[in-house]
């Protein structure tokens, strides 16, 4: 028998031998190649999210001929086959021979990386493709392509495949308007799902979510007013149509980002400016939550990651009311100054950057880099700022006091919270009495089953793989944090329990590298009680360990509702579905008699069935959070656990008839 170090070294030895480094070995990858290669440097991932980017690509080319005033309309259209159209009546793609590569204008934007009219500066201004490789790179990834261009009374079209074309330009007739449209079918052998543990699975195709392309749309229409964008949706038999067009501009999706919350003051901000060669504009309104809400743009991309743009406009905001604070008496002379974090409380903002020479980071253009955008915009939000406030005193006096309170609470937050984190370094770190940790020290390796009470914390201790699963206990309900501020907040034992827990400290102090488990199990009862728990908790890790969230390491534990037992046959059913299926398929067998029994609570399991059901990583069925729209789940928790009754009330009116057991 051959011991596992010395395998490795024949291993190594042999691989030292074959292995060669010679100009052969080098690749060059032609045309479109390397996007197919490696997908997720041009448009981020293959899920998902690189999905829904093929559409924002293609639609920022219409976008991009509206901000230069050639555009008024653009047609967005999910057809059958998941097959995507995008319409507008721009000036449509030039199709006439290009004199560097020697084929069509249209044939070298579509098929060749870095090329398009926005590299010259001399016919875009200002747009959002800037890397160049924007819809050749749904191109590439498309299994079937075909652009239809309109131009000077004639119509052409050209197909593609896989990155390479299947046709040569063709004329099809004439045509009245002018403009383009793209249809383009996503490669399913690139986007599909990731395959399961059964070795005959290998991933369903992704397909588009409506939803999120509206959100994205709607968006759109908001920050590029006077243009008009339709959605269809024509793949079921209810055909969906949406129009969006908004005069507006920032204002109205100020308007639109703070419906079903309370203003503080009456009139929304609004700048707009243009220094260097950039164009800036912001807009913003307080509201009465805590929570800061901010959306940033550059060239029409949001920016989710922000960049100088955002720096600069964070920057005008603490600056113009420190001065005002100063200036008016609000703040007296030996007082702090309000931080950032103070005047960004309950705030909604927006901010806006088109610039000539963007400099995103990253292929998905998430952040921007442009230094020179945090001076135009800090100058052009302090300038408006300061003009607003001088011509609504009122409104300045509600906004100033608020900002005074946000920072008093602070100070209160950072001193309980400091008492929270001395607690546990006097301690030794101690952790929480109730917690019954695991043996394991990796992160990776380890996960926090989070149950309520403890008869369900014994049943679940007793199940458990003491290695790597610790169980934390919570008695009765959790502090609902939506309307409490974190000094509060921190005097709750349960939630200081749970922090303690999870290592990472909150709020400013709070480091998600210091996560003590990277899988968090929210483990409660299938009935009213549970429910509420479970809310209650999702509540408090979006609000304050949202990151946990992002990083994909919550999770719902799904327990059975019955346990259903013919004979020595026993089978665990986790809907009402389930129950009804397992029980026709054992009439089918004719199996006499059946016992069922109904779990209320995780209590009633014993610590084998909990295992085998619930907490076995080989059977049990998790499910992960995950936040696709910020601002919806944001308006959700606001309508669900905020202090109005009435948007909660008809929420429950409206979503009542879906609950399929309701266990009161």
């Amino acid at each position: 028998m051959v011991d596992k170090k010395t395998k490795i070294k024949k291993v190594r030895s042999k691989k030292k031998k074959e292995t060669t480094y010679e100009a052969e070995d080098i690749y060059v990858l032609q045309g479109l190649e390397p996007v197919r290669r490696r997908p997720g440097m041009y448009i981020g991932s293959t899920g998902p999210e690189g999905l829904h980017h093929l559409v924002r690509e293609v639609f920022f080319n219409s976008i991009d001929e509206a901000m230069m005033g050639y555009c008024s309309e653009i047609k967005v259209s999910l057809l059958a086959s998941n097959r995507v159209k995008v319409e507008d009546n721009g000036r449509g793609i030039p199709i006439e021979r290009h004199p560097q590569t020697k084929k069509s204008a249209l044939e070298t934007v579509m098929t060749t990386l870095h090329a398009g009219a926005k590299f010259g500066g001399k016919v875009y201004a200002s747009t959002g493709g800037l890397h160049g490789v924007g819809v050749s790179a749904v191109c590439a990834l498309s299994d079937w392509m075909r652009v239809e261009v309109c131009r000077a009374g004639q119509k052409y079209f050209q197909e593609y495949s896989k990155g390479k074309t299947k046709t040569r330009v063709q004329k099809i007739g004439k045509c009245r308007e002018q403009g383009t449209t793209v249809i383009f079918e996503p490669d399913s052998e690139i986007f599909k799902t990731p395959p399961t543990h059964h070795p005959l699975s290998e991933g369903e195709p992704l397909r588009f979510n409506s939803k999120k392309i509206l959100n994205f749309l709607r968006q759109q229409a908001y920050i590029n007013k006077g243009v008009k964008i339709i959605f269809y949706d024509n793949r079921g038999p209810e055909k969906i149509n949406y129009s969006f067009y908004f005069e507006g501009g920032l204002p109205s999706y100020i308007k639109y980002l703070t419906q079903g919350v309370t203003p503080r003051h009456q009139n929304i901000f609004y700048s707009s400016g243009e220094r260097n060669g950039i164009l800036a504009e912001a807009a913003l309104r307080y509201t009465d939550e805590y929570e800061c809400y901010e959306e940033s743009f550059a060239n029409n991309v949001h920016t989710e990651d922000g960049g100088n743009h955002l720096t600069g406009f964070r920057a005008a905001l603490t600056r113009t009311f420190n001065d005002y604070a100063r200036k008016n008496g609000f703040l007296k002379e030996g007082d702090d100054n309000l931080s950032g974090e103070d005047v960004r409380e309950g705030l909604t903002g927006v901010v806006s950057v088109k610039i000539k020479d963007p400099q995103f980071e990253g292929q998905t253009k998430t952040k921007l880099g442009n230094p020179e955008a945090k001076v135009v915009v800090e100058q052009v939000v302090y300038e408006g700022l300061v003009d607003f406030l001088e011509r609504n005193p009122q409104d300045a006096k509600i906004i100033i006091e608020n900002c005074i309170l946000s920072a008093k609470a602070r100070k209160a937050a950072k001193a309980a919270r400091e008492t929270v984190l001395r607690k546990g370094v006097l301690g030794g770190l101690a952790l929480p009495g109730k917690l019954a940790d695991c043996a394991s020290r990796k992160p990776e390796d380890s996960e926090l089953y989070i149950v309520e009470g403890e008869s369900a914390g014994g049943s679940c201790k007793g199940a458990r793989d003491r290695r790597f699963q610790a169980i934390l206990p919570l008695r009765g309900k959790i502090l609902n944090v939506e309307r409490a501020r974190l000094d509060k907040i921190l005097s709750s034992k349960e939630i200081k329990s749970l922090i303690i827990a999870l290592g990472t400290a909150i709020a400013e102090d709070f480091n998600i590298e210091k996560i003590r488990y990277q899988r968090i199990i929210l483990t409660l009862d299938a009935d009213v009680d549970g429910s509420h728990l479970r809310t209650l908790l999702l509540t408090l890790f979006y609000r304050y360990f949202q990151p946990i969230i992002e990083k994909g390491y919550l999770y719902i534990a799904q327990p059975p509702l019955y346990r259903i037992q013919a004979g020595k046959k026993v089978e665990y059913a986790y809907t009402e579905a389930d129950k009804a299926e397992i029980l026709d398929s054992m009439r089918k067998e004719k199996l006499s008699s059946f016992t069922i029994q109904h779990y209320k609570g995780l209590g009633e399991m014993n610590p084998e069935q909990l295992w085998e059901t619930t907490m076995n990583p080989e059977n049990r069925v998790l499910l992960k959070v995950t936040i696709e729209n910020a601002k919806e789940a944001d308006k959700i928790f606001d309508t669900l656990m905020g202090e109005e009754v009435l948007p909660r009330k008809r929420f429950i009116q409206t979503h009542a008839k879906k609950v399929i057991n309701l266990d009161i």
